[in-house]
């Protein structure tokens, strides 16, 4: 007999939100405002490699290397805006500051359509939601600008956490937290590793959203598999009762 649902746990970058414009236009935008005149395609280009490199030399926003995640996005953007030839330290320095608070501002993000009331169905089966995130700490500020926040009991991100998904461990946290066992926990985000294998292996009910049919995994069942979010309320009323 299969342990009650109690529980669902939820990724929120491109499961719940995501970034309104590509990362090229908000850094173009921001950097217009100080005087500098970039092309988005050259920004976006250099901030991929920005962003890989820090993210192999420093994973999870530094936090084992005595880092934090502004400081470690701050880097980030000046190496970005480096590689677009723009050398004053100052300067870089300013545009890394607004940037980074920037992105807690509600117009930076778009809630998908179908996020709101699939939380609110879930909370009206009964269940308790929380986070479980490869974010920063202003990950609660966001959540609160784009109304999502009060659907949660807790958020567990990876920069707090000390660890991020796929470790087991960020998930052992967040079912401390849940205090029931895995069993009756789910697990719903959009990355195959990070959030339906990872999630997995530690016995949670894993859940993956494909919004864009681009996940073809054999391994994934029909019934795992979520098109949009709207599918997941009736595949949770079968794991309640």
């Amino acid at each position: 007999m299969q342990a009650p649902l109690r529980w669902v746990l939820w990724d929120v970058k491109d499961t719940l939100l995501k970034v309104r414009a590509s990362v090229g236009e908000q850094y173009c935008k921001e950097a217009e405002r100080v005087g500098l005149n970039l092309s988005p395609v050259e920004v976006e280009a250099a901030f991929r490699q920005a962003y890989r490199h820090h993210s192999s030399r420093h994973p999870n926003y530094g936090v084992t290397h005595g880092l934090d995640g502004q400081s470690w996005w701050m880097g980030v953007v000046r190496d970005t805006f480096s590689q677009c030839r723009v050398q004053d330290p100052a300067l870089l320095n300013t545009v890394a500051h607004n940037l980074y608070h920037n992105f807690c501002n509600a117009e930076n993000w778009e809630v998908f359509s179908d996020s709101k009331k699939t939380l609110e169905c879930c909370s009206s089966l009964g269940l308790k939601l929380g986070v479980v995130s490869n974010f920063d700490k202003r990950l609660e500020k966001i959540l609160h600008v784009c109304g999502l926040r009060s659907h949660f009991s807790f958020l567990v991100t990876s920069e707090e956490a000390g660890i991020a998904k796929p470790s087991p461990a960020i998930f052992d946290q967040a079912l401390q937290r849940c205090g029931v066992p895995a069993a009756s926990v789910a697990h719903i985000g959009d990355h195959y590793v990070n959030d339906y294998l990872a999630s997995r292996s530690v016995g949670i009910h894993g859940f993956l959203l494909d919004r864009h049919n681009k996940h073809n995994q054999p391994d994934v069942p029909r019934e795992h598999r979520l098109s949009s979010l709207e599918e997941l309320p009736s595949q949770l009323q079968l794991r309640i009762d």
